[in-house]
């Protein structure tokens, strides 16, 4: 089991940003009213942000990356290290993290990669960056996480369509001596794939004429190949599964327990699935914040805009101990305990 400790890292500020388009799912015509009654109550998703065509994730990502830095007052000749994590990248090639790189005016000395994660991608990829920041030889770092989902949801298909939104952020990370362990635990179970794919566009099938025929699963579910293809018993039946085991492990490994964390940060899946975890693990609903139902799932950037959206003041204002917990896609599923220190958290930004 994956379960690590990381010293000498802090968070300086978290960042969102999300588009300005709002779609509201009491609008979606192709469902019942007594069915959109029956899915905000369950899923927990009443209205989310939309990217317009051609908006990106890096787009998002820019906009809070931008804002973010000058808060902070940080130099961009500063940054050594840029990490982008989404499964909604600019192109198949080249990596989205080397045009951030030059769109953001970082130095060429600064070192910058994709991660492709989406909903475990906050808490993986803060486990990558701060394992490369810890030898205190590279000191400032941007770490960038978002998706743009919505682009590949079917219209049609009332599994995916309704649930999904759109968001960006960015995390400024510093080398810190002293700052207070980050400690992590993650899983894979890459037999689960099949359970939230998108099945061509890739090297494996190609995107093809065929790519684009829509087909009819089942009543009320019709997409192509190119859509999110999400099979919602079995990310549910492993949400459950596997999610307060891990967090338990980890709060065990830190010998802390519940009533140590201030606010579990959780991946915005659906409020069904979210809150039996918590009752699981038998978390005050105050130290259990929500995002969607106003931003709906947003992938790998549902923690950040989390924070951004409900945690913000305190956040900027106290110290506080968090768990951050990811879940989904891959399968793949991890959690961290970290300790913030007053960081700066400005407004959701609206692109």
């Amino acid at each position: 089991m994956a379960v690590f400790s990381i010293p000498d890292i802090r968070m300086a500020g978290i960042a969102a940003s999300v588009p300005r388009q709002e779609y509201n799912n009491r609008d979606y015509e192709l469902i019942s009213e007594k069915e959109k009654d029956t899915f905000i109550k369950i899923a927990g998703v009443e209205k989310r942000r939309v990217a317009v065509p051609g908006m990106t994730t890096s787009d998002l990502c820019f906009s809070a990356a931008h804002k973010l830095l000058e808060g902070l007052n940080w130099k961009t000749e500063d940054i050594e290290l840029l990490i982008f994590v989404s499964q909604s990248r600019d192109y198949l090639i080249p990596a989205t993290a080397g045009i951030l790189q030059d769109r953001l005016g970082l130095p060429k000395s600064c070192m910058a990669f994709d991660i492709s994660l989406g909903c475990s991608g906050y808490v993986y990829g803060l486990s990558v960056m701060g394992r490369m920041m810890a030898n205190g030889a590279i000191k400032k770092g941007l770490f960038l996480v978002g998706d743009v989902s919505t682009q590949n949801t079917s219209f049609k298909d009332k599994s995916t369509f309704p649930l999904f939104g759109d968001a960006g952020s960015a995390t400024a990370i510093e080398y810190v001596k002293g700052a207070a362990e980050m400690a992590f635990n993650l899983q894979t179970d890459g037999a689960g794939y099949k359970a939230i794919i998108i099945p061509d566009g890739g090297i494996r099938n190609f995107a093809s004429r065929e790519s684009f025929e829509y087909e009819e699963i089942s009543e009320g579910i019709t997409r192509n190949k190119l859509h999110i293809a999400l099979d919602g018993l079995e990310v549910f039946n492993f949400s459950l599964r596997e999610v307060a085991p891990n967090i338990r492990t980890l709060l065990k490994q830190v010998d802390k327990n519940v009533e140590d964390i201030d606010y579990f940060v959780m991946h915005q899946a659906n409020r069904l699935m979210n809150e039996t975890i918590r009752k699981q693990l038998k978390i005050n609903p105050e130290k259990y914040p929500y995002s969607m139902g106003e931003y709906g799932n947003t992938s790998s950037a549902s923690i950040p805009l989390t924070i951004a959206a409900a945690l913000s003041e305190e956040i900027s204002g106290k110290d506080l101990n968090m768990l951050f917990s990811g879940f989904g896609v891959g399968l793949s599923w991890g959690s961290v305990v970290l300790k913030t220190d007053k960081i700066l958290c400005p407004e959701i930004i609206e692109l």
